[in-house]
């Protein structure tokens, strides 16, 4: 595909990074797939000050990756806690992609940290595959092709 025959202004990557592509957008995301769901805990386990945890999480709301929920714990005044919706949830293979890249470049030693199969136990690793079941070995195994327009 030549270089002007598509919009760079609507580029799919630019967008998603507009919206995820921050790092501590990233690290409460990781967090939330692991089952995080109330605002002391991101704080606890990220370190992340108040403020820019507050704005993070508006952010990943107002996008709607992430839902805000009320729970009330009994003798305690009403809170909310953040779950992922299905937006939040199809992100997944993102973060298990960079990981695996972390894992495989940047790790001294052992990966920090191993996904597993609930089911079966089997580790987990991300795979690209064609709509026909083809494993997709790389960048060269893919060619741009415009999209074709709906309606």
């Amino acid at each position: 595909m030549s270089e002007a025959s598509w919009d760079r202004s609507r580029c799919s990557v630019a967008g998603t990074l507009g919206v995820v592509g921050e790092k501590w957008s990233l690290l409460v995301l990781r967090e939330a797939f692991f089952g995080v769901r109330r605002f002391a805990d991101f704080q606890r386990l990220l370190r992340i000050p108040k403020a820019v945890l507050s704005d993070r999480l508006a952010t990943l709301v107002e996008q709607g990756i992430l839902a805000r929920v009320p729970y009330q714990a009994e003798g305690e005044r009403q809170r909310h806690e953040y779950r992922l919706t299905t937006k939040g949830r199809d992100l997944y293979p993102t973060l298990v992609a960079l990981m695996q890249w972390g894992d495989t470049y940047l790790a001294d030693g052992p990966a920090p940290l191993e996904l597993r199969h609930q089911d079966c136990g089997a580790p987990v690793h991300l795979e690209l595959r064609c709509e026909a079941g083809h494993a997709v070995e790389g960048p060269r195994a893919v060619r741009p092709v415009r999209a074709t327009p709906v309606g």
